[in-house]
């Protein structure tokens, strides 16, 4: 596979054993967009940020899209495997454990986290996923072993995520064994506080135990 190399920033917590927040932009973002939001989550965390390797107009996202709201399957089948790949080479770089890595992914990054539950489904211990979709239309998830939790926030007046979509999503998670929490807000697209709030205390709930 002719995976390329991924642009990053990676923080360590400094706490032997810590797990690590993986952060993934939205589409014209960077590693450093999302860095803000790791403080949400407490200081015990390793922070993992990344840029997407595909530009589209000079736009930086994780992978390609036939128009909006369409994927390119098959290329975010490969930048899956992309990411994946590299998570083990990082870690093994950096020192921490690829089996307690969380990721928090707002819109493209939540696509391509979502496309990790669905290609790797034990791998994270957990998804922060901010106005996610589908991210395969026609592949099932395979079953998660670890019942991995997974929380996802949807705005009501979201022009870009069919409703019909997000609950087709959150079907196929439960069905496949993952704890899946889903909140639709009264907003659009973009994040709100409110997005972040209950997804400080969703962390609190299911993976305080993670933190160093």
């Amino acid at each position: 596979m002719d995976f390329q190399p991924l642009e990053y920033i990676y923080l360590p917590s400094g706490k032997p054993g810590s797990a690590t927040l993986l952060l993934l932009h939205g589409t014209g973002g960077d590693e450093r967009d999302l860095l803000p939001l790791a403080k949400y989550f407490g200081d015990g965390l390793n922070v993992l940020s990344v840029r997407g390797n595909v530009l589209e107009n000079g736009m930086p996202r994780f992978f390609k899209r036939l128009g909006m709201g369409v994927f390119d399957e098959n290329d975010l089948e490969f930048r899956t495997e992309e990411l994946a790949v590299f998570l083990e080479k990082i870690s093994g770089e950096k020192g921490f454990d690829t089996s307690r890595i969380i990721a928090l992914g707002y819109s493209n990054g939540a696509n391509i986290a979502g496309a990790l539950l669905n290609l790797y489904p034990d791998l994270l211990s957990g998804a922060i996923l901010f106005r996610p979709m589908l991210p395969f239309q026609k592949k099932g998830f395979s079953e998660s072993q670890r019942q991995t939790p997974v929380f996802l926030s949807s705005g009501k007046n979201d022009p870009t995520v069919p409703a019909s979509d997000t609950e087709k999503y959150i079907g196929l998670l439960k069905d496949a064994g993952f704890k899946a929490t889903h909140h639709d807000l009264d907003t659009g697209h973009n994040l709100a506080q409110q997005d972040l709030d209950l997804a400080a205390q969703w962390f609190q709930d299911n993976l305080q135990t993670l933190v160093g």
